[in-house]
């Protein structure tokens, strides 16, 4: 794949998307972010952020939240889809912030896989949030890169590090926001499949 072939297409799934609010945007405090885009793994966004700003009117800081019983957590998140397991990672971690980091979210990748409920593609989403030059693989990312031919592999990591090559790092951390964004849009797996085949036809 030609790179800028491939920015190109990525400039058009911009045009395409609507300015749709994700569940990492417009938090003000870290830790919101970084548990809002927890919340959001198999869960839509819009379902997602109503739930997490609920959660935050409740306990509107850390470690009012470590306070927080497991059970009283679920019961506010219940929408999401595992709201169980979220809860659960959900109160340990916060936990461990309050209790390892004094209440700040770390900003280095390798600490926050170690949280719970924080896998690579939250990790990556959550510091794109701020700035980093990082690409959160979900699964609008991963579907559209396969379509496209920026990748061919299924595994996020491996995708990850497709993107890494085909892409300038500046380009980074507005992958999963484009593409999220796009996948919203066109909600249809019919209609997305033509939009992306007329797409994958641009020229470098």
């Amino acid at each position: 794949m030609n790179k800028n072939r491939a920015l190109k297409q990525l400039r058009e799934l911009e045009k395409l998307a609507k300015d749709l609010r994700l569940a990492a945007d417009g938090w003000n405090a870290k830790w919101m972010t970084l548990i809002a885009t927890l919340m959001s793994a198999r869960t839509t966004d819009m379902k997602t952020i109503p739930v997490a700003q609920e959660l935050f009117e409740r306990f509107n800081s850390v470690d009012k939240l470590a306070r927080a019983s497991v059970s009283r957590i679920a019961n506010i998140i219940r929408p999401v889809n595992f709201y169980k397991t979220k809860a659960r990672n959900i109160s340990k971690l916060a936990k461990i912030i309050i209790k390892e980091y004094h209440g700040n979210i770390p900003m280095e990748f390798e600490k926050l896989v170690e949280l719970p409920g924080v896998g690579r593609k939250t990790a990556n989403v959550f510091l794109a949030e701020y700035g980093h030059g990082t690409i959160g693989v979900d699964t609008h990312l991963a579907y559209c890169s396969q379509r496209l031919g920026w990748t061919k592999h299924k595994d996020p990591h491996k995708i990850e590090l497709d993107l890494q090559k085909l892409f300038p790092k500046r380009y980074w951390g507005e992958l999963n926001w484009i593409v999220v964004r796009f996948g919203q849009t066109y909600k249809s797996r019919a209609k997305k499949n033509v939009i992306l085949e007329r797409v994958r036809k641009i020229k470098g």
